[in-house]
């Protein structure tokens, strides 16, 4: 079992920037995949990216390439997204999810544990 709790979302202007970050509780952190997805209102819970289980690979969503990252540390339990040059669409609540496996997916249905999420907003 993986509990996750996600932080650092928040309101911020057109072209700023947030770090989000996810704390795991639980036993073997490090052998989860990661990933981050966000639901805008009305809309479907859309894939943002993923890291596999040592760092060592990230996938992105066209959407976001180039502006945000992440990254994670196995020794504290934690995945953060960097979030920079941000836009009003990608307001939404951004939610942390891990799956039972090693390696990268972009689906949501591979991901087993679930934060609650944490509402980001950006202003134009």
């Amino acid at each position: 079992q993986v509990h996750l709790v996600e932080s650092g979302g928040g309101l911020v202007q057109a072209g700023g920037s947030l770090r989000l970050s996810c704390t795991a509780s639980g036993h073997t952190f490090s052998s989860y995949a990661m990933g981050w997805f966000r639901q805008a209102p009305g809309k479907e819970r859309d894939y943002v990216g993923a890291i596999s289980w040592s760092g060592g690979r990230t996938d992105y969503a066209d959407s976001v390439k180039g502006r945000f990252t992440v990254s994670r540390d196995n020794a504290k339990n934690t995945v953060s997204l960097q979030m920079n040059s941000l836009k009003p669409e990608d307001t939404a609540v951004y939610y942390c999810a891990a799956r039972d496996g090693p390696f990268i997916r972009t689906n949501d249905a591979s991901f087993r544990y679930w934060g609650q999420g944490t509402q980001v907003t950006v202003s134009s």
